[in-house]
């Protein structure tokens, strides 16, 4: 009972109605729910805290950002499920609004990364080199992944197609995807240079990935998840094109307070927890099987490989 008032109480304001709707879309910073809803930063902060504190919603600091993301399940699943029963009945005025204007938010966001990219284009593969050896990154990479054969390789945000590169003689075919057409253009010249002919490269968006459900044996994400604005829907993305049994290996930075990164470099996130990707892992129907560690740059790197739990995991299990 007590839950369930705290609930009630913390939901009885509108402004927190519409915080909660735009939670459930994707996590945002308590400056962009400022931006969405058209009030001052400290009076959204206050509608925060409350959220919070009824364990609607979750807040994590990133540096100077504070992001805000939706409670645990057991809370806010029953107060989502009434809210759209209700809204059948009767639809939320605010609704179309604050879409609209998250919408311009989701486009700032990505106007800023697609900006950094089609700058940096050409210097990438040195930038990523500064903040640790990438050859310590590619051979930790190739350890963790194993000498057996790939099958259908995804690189997800495949950049100059540098893991392409390492990885497709594995595999029987192999397919980078990435947003940017200036990236792909020298992705395609590195590749066609070294005579890798089972390669494909399309432009696509790592949320909306162009293949179909069970289609890939192994997913990479190779430092591309601190750019993406919602990290738990990327990986989701992931394990839908995962074969039952296929793997998704996942190199970023740990969690850093390197501020600059954000806005001289164009990173959304400043990092990762083991906590964090486990619980991105199990709501995308994906189970850790290893974490790998790597020191001695300016940011600690690390290795998160997962596999897709499926109907042939789950008879493993059940034998």
């Amino acid at each position: 009972m007590t839950i369930a008032l705290d609930v009630f109480r913390a939901l009885a304001d509108a402004t927190r109605l519409r915080i909660l709707a735009l939670l459930r879309t994707m996590e945002l910073s308590v400056g962009e729910l400022a931006q969405v809803l058209g009030q001052s930063q400290p009076r959204v902060s206050r509608h925060v805290k409350i959220l919070c504190d009824a364990g609607i919603a979750e807040r994590r600091k990133e540096g100077s950002w504070v992001f805000v993301a939706l409670g645990s399940g057991a809370t806010v699943g029953p107060v989502i499920g009434a809210l759209d029963q209700w809204a059948a009945i009767e639809p939320d005025h605010w609704a179309v609004a604050d879409a609209a204007r998250l919408a311009a938010v989701r486009a700032d966001r990505a106007a800023s990364a697609a900006n950094w990219f089609e700058a940096n284009a050409g210097q990438w593969d040195a930038i990523r080199s500064l903040h640790i050896a990438e050859s310590e990154v590619e051979a930790a990479i190739s350890a963790v992944l194993g000498d057996a054969p790939i099958g259908q390789l995804i690189d997800i945000g495949t950049g100059t197609g540098r893991m392409l590169e390492l990885f497709a003689g594995r595999a029987d075919h192999a397919l980078g995807i990435d947003r940017s057409s200036e990236m792909l253009r020298l992705a395609r010249a590195k590749l066609s240079e070294r005579g890798l002919a089972n390669t494909e490269l399309r432009q696509a968006d790592l949320y909306a990935l162009p293949l179909g459900d069970d289609a890939a044996d192994v997913a990479i994400i190779h430092h591309v998840l601190h750019f993406a604005q919602q990290p738990g829907a990327a990986i989701a993305e992931a394990a839908r094109v995962l074969t039952a049994g296929g793997r998704l290996l996942i190199a970023d930075f740990a969690a850093h307070d390197r501020e600059e990164l954000r806005t001289k470099d164009g990173h959304t996130r400043l990092g990762f927890t083991d906590d964090q990707m486990a619980t991105w892992f199990a709501a995308a129907g994906l189970a850790a099987l290893r974490i790998e560690t790597l020191g001695g740059g300016e940011l600690t790197v690390k290795l998160w490989l997962a596999r897709k739990v499926g109907r042939i995991m789950n008879e493993v299990r059940a034998a």
